[in-house]
């Protein structure tokens, strides 16, 4: 998982304070959208919802703009009606990559995933080839410098983390989706600032891409997040940081 971690963490970054940032707010209002229409406006209930609420505010997104789209998918406020389709395949060297998006014309955005993956040695499989790679968890990552790794692994496990691994300048703490939210408020009650807290699916094994392969492999997973229906992208590369850091 490292080395995808480190690039959503490369990415969350970048969509905060470049350009990106209104395209962010599309797909954040998508899934607010989605997650209100499938288990209801309340958050206390509604994890899904609750998660996207938490995500959209990291982003900054305004209070307004969070409540309407709440408002659509309850159908307060009219609204398109999004179908949610998951995608499966193969990047280069066998690169496992699930994409999770929200459209409103399925023909379309099947037929501009499959190009994307065509177009970087990838090929785009049947439902099931690469899910069985994955497990929903819920993931967090601390940077280092808030809190002595000691301190941090006591609270999280205490609340029921699962496992907590130190990386260069963080600290990635994983948990069942039952306890996600018991452990991430028990680290927010604690006034620890978190980098990123979700439900996200993690690879039960990685492989390791290099050279002119782990650039290709960059290059789709990017085209993939940029396409304004892709929700999430999850893959099981690992590679060199400089690799990631100049892409």
């Amino acid at each position: 998982m490292s080395g995808h971690s480190k690039w959503a963490s490369i990415k969350h970054k970048k969509a905060i304070t470049d350009a990106k940032r209104g395209a962010m707010f599309t797909k954040l209002i998508r899934e607010l959208t989605a997650a209100a229409r499938q288990g209801g406006g309340n958050s206390e209930n509604n994890l899904r919802l609750r998660t996207a609420i938490a995500r959209a505010k990291t982003h900054n997104m305004p209070t307004s703009n969070i409540d309407n789209a709440i408002k659509k998918g309850t159908g307060e406020l009219p609204g398109v009606v999004y179908e949610e389709i998951t995608y499966e395949g193969y990047g280069p060297k066998g690169v496992a990559i699930m994409i999770e998006t929200l459209t409103d014309n399925k023909n379309r955005t099947t037929a501009e995933i499959r190009n994307f993956f065509s177009k970087k040695n990838g090929n785009l499989g049947g439902a099931g080839s690469v899910s069985w790679i994955f497990q929903k968890k819920g993931y967090i990552v601390v940077d280092k410098k808030d809190i002595e790794e000691d301190k941090l692994m006591n609270i999280a496990l205490d609340a029921g983390a699962e496992d907590m691994k130190t990386e260069d300048n963080t600290y990635e703490i994983t948990t069942s989706v039952a306890d996600f939210e018991k452990v991430r408020k028990a680290i927010e009650d604690k006034k620890i600032n978190m980098q990123s807290a979700e439900i996200t699916m993690i690879p039960s094994s990685v492989i390791q891409v290099t050279g002119q392969d782990a650039k290709i492999t960059l290059e789709l997973v990017e085209s993939l997040e940029d396409h304004e229906d892709v929700q999430h992208v999850y893959a099981n590369f690992d590679m060199p940081d400089d690799v990631l850091e100049q892409n």
